[in-house]
């Protein structure tokens, strides 16, 4: 990923221009914002929840100051990602969000890996979808022996059959088992921070956020790309979604999907509410201003949570997954094509 230059003064954007129109004209300081980021500017934490506060009359100014960026470095292009539940249930964590973990009583499919001609067939509709990237997922704290063979088996043979990208998110992983993953053919590794360093405590107790940061320096070690990102609205502050897009930088990470909590029944996180479609929007914002040259993907619960703002988001996202997702469903991919026609957008498709 191309380095991002930074410029020793953080730029708040309070005092992005002298000017007094800038200072008066509603939403001026958004676009000045955009400008300095393009010029190579970092913002600092207090810019960027500024812009997790900013009010819905500027929503539509601080969203056409991100689409400046996203524009900059991906144009009109939106890419796919397809993903397959490869493993599902049977995890002995305890993530507050997740239907597949230990205290999880939802009724959800819970099964071992799915074989090599079910990971092919699942590789032939990504291709059929117009995925550019395969996502093979599978839950547990980390991968058995049995699955890092059964992944090392597969992605070359998805290769030989397909142009698609491979991303593999596996849990926790050593340097040793990245490596190999790098060997067999995996382009990235996706590991997700979730949320900001002080929450997530919160969330998890059976692993830290120190060992999600040491899987994904271990998987940069191996020369693989990295994908991670997080889900709002299970709790946190704007300090701790600020928190995680700062790291997320510092580790330059290649692609960022962000989630939107689906408080599922059956899970500790059941009755957490109160995401609004706007709230979405600032998140993806905020992350956009501080990962200008990252993918932004919108993810899991973009339908339940954005609603009729959706189109919007790809504004500031550049890509999306799909289809369903690990446990609950997406929107049928004929929208997601509808959509993404209708804002003036092409796929990105494999070479």
């Amino acid at each position: 990923m191309p380095e991002l230059s930074i410029n020793p003064a953080p730029i708040h954007p309070d005092a992005l221009d002298g000017s007094s129109d800038a200072k008066t004209i509603p939403g001026n300081r958004w676009h000045s914002l955009a400008k300095r980021v393009l010029g190579g500017y970092s913002i600092d934490a207090e810019a960027a929840e500024s812009i997790l506060a900013c009010s819905d009359d500027e929503l539509l100014d601080l969203v056409a100051g991100a689409y400046q960026l996203r524009h900059k470095y991906f144009g009109k292009t939106v890419q796919l990602y397809f993903l397959v539940n490869a493993k599902s249930g049977l995890c002995p964590e305890d993530c507050g969000y997740c239907s597949q973990s230990k205290l999880s009583t939802a009724p959800i499919d819970k099964y071992r890996m799915l074989s090599v001609d079910q990971l092919l067939d699942g590789a032939r509709v990504a291709a059929e979808r117009d995925s550019k990237t395969y996502c093979i997922v599978i839950s547990g704290r980390a991968p058995s022996e049995r699955e890092m063979k059964a992944v090392e088996m597969v992605v070359p043979r998805v290769k030989e059959e397909t142009n698609l990208k491979i991303c593999a998110c596996l849990g926790l992983l050593t340097e040793e088992q990245a490596q190999r993953l790098k060997a067999c053919g995996v382009d990235r590794v996706n590991h997700n921070l979730n949320t900001g360093k002080a929450h997530y405590d919160e969330i998890c107790s059976t692993h830290t956020y120190e060992d999600r940061m040491d899987t994904l320096t271990n998987v940069r070690a191996a020369g693989l790309e990295l994908c991670s990102g997080g889900i709002i609205g299970m709790g946190e502050t704007h300090q701790d979604l600020v928190s995680m897009a700062m790291d997320l930088r510092r580790l330059e990470v290649e692609s960022i999907p962000l989630n939107f909590l689906h408080a599922i029944e059956g899970t500790p996180l059941e009755k957490q509410t109160g995401l609004t479609p706007q709230d979405c929007l600032r998140a993806l914002c905020m992350m956009r201003y501080v990962n200008p040259r990252s993918e932004l993907r919108i993810a899991g619960g973009r339908e339940k949570h954005l609603r009729s703002l959706q189109p919007l988001s790809l504004y500031v996202a550049n890509s999306l997954f799909v289809g369903d997702y690990l446990t609950t469903k997406g929107q049928p991919p004929e929208s997601d094509y509808q959509m993404i026609a209708d804002m003036g957008f092409t796929i990105t498709k494999c070479e």
